[in-house]
């Protein structure tokens, strides 16, 4: 049978952001340039698989910005998840269940 646990709101809410957060920085790392840095593109079939990667123009200001603010925010609401007083409730032996009931709530639905 699988334990139940009566989690917090604020908890339930800075998870719910830590997973929309993550979601989003996924998604800016996937859209921006392979090199944070302007770099010639190179290929190398010398290896056991083809690496080949095109020129990068490097990311803008902004886009370095906005990475770096994501980031932030994602190491802010995963200590505030895992120092959240409520895990002092919780007995040694269940906190690993209760903290991978916690990290499967639902996550936000990406607009």
């Amino acid at each position: 049978m699988a334990a139940s646990y009566d989690f917090p709101s604020d908890l339930l809410a800075g998870q719910e952001e830590l997973h929309r957060i993550r979601a989003e920085l996924l998604a800016l790392l996937k859209r921006l340039p392979w090199s944070v840095e302007p770099l010639d593109g190179f290929s190398d079939d010398n290896g056991w698989r083809k690496v080949e990667r095109p020129a990068s123009p490097g990311w803008t200001d902004d886009e370095q910005t906005q990475v770096e603010r994501l980031r932030h925010r994602e190491r802010e609401l995963a200590v505030f998840v895992s120092g959240h007083d409520f895990w002092t409730e919780v007995t040694t032996e269940h906190k690993v269940t209760a903290r991978m009931h916690l990290k499967h709530t639902p996550a936000p639905e990406p607009h």
